[in-house]
């Protein structure tokens, strides 16, 4: 299960294992939605920056974009072979990343709804993966016990960090992009720059 907080801090998404997403009203706890749709379990979800959409990630092997006003399924985009365990918006809510345990990380484009880019070379699963600020740039974490920045444009891997014991489960950007922090199996959480 994973939450977020909207950019306006009124609502509250989560996701769970009952194929579910769900709206909650943050003052009085009550649900405001449920949105059904996914196949299988729901690993992710994230609010757009203007927090109209709804980006969703399912063992499905789909990718659900979801408007928040009506709880309705705008798009699914296909193309993973494996559960997709992360998706996330870019800044400028204009692309997707996501990560599959098929070893990929695609971007996707949410006017088109269609894949992009496919960027591939993981020798294991892919756990997260989240946009650089500059939008040009991807940071994933795997099982490998690394994480890997990826230039979108060339499609190359651009950086490797290791360093964990263990599977690199999660991963994040500080808000300027200079900072990397790294969570894994191994029980620590690890802070690049």
């Amino acid at each position: 299960m994973k939450i977020q907080f909207p950019p306006n801090g009124r609502v509250i998404v989560s996701c769970s294992s009952d194929k579910t997403i769900r709206l909650w009203d943050v003052t009085s706890g009550q649900e405001l939605k449920k949105l059904e749709g996914h196949s299988g379990e729901v690993n992710d979800v994230q609010f757009s920056s203007d927090a109209q959409k709804i980006v969703s990630a399912s063992y499905d092997k789909t990718i659900g974009i979801w408007d928040v006003a009506t709880g309705k399924r705008l798009q699914t985009l296909i193309g993973h072979s494996d559960v997709v365990m992360r998706a996330q918006f870019s800044s400028d809510d204009q692309s997707i990343v996501s990560c599959s345990w098929d070893d990929t990380i695609r971007i996707w484009s949410v006017k088109l709804g269609r894949e992009m880019q496919k960027l591939v070379g993981y020798p294991d699963l892919i756990c997260d993966v989240k946009f650089l600020p500059d939008g040009l740039t991807v940071v994933s974490a795997s099982c490998d016990k690394t994480l890997r920045l990826w230039n979108i444009r060339s499609r190359h891997e651009t950086q490797k960090l290791e360093g964990h014991a263990h599977f690199v489960t999660g991963v994040d950007i500080s808000v300027k992009g200079d900072k990397i922090v790294s969570s894994s199996f191994d029980g620590t959480i690890r802070l690049w720059e």
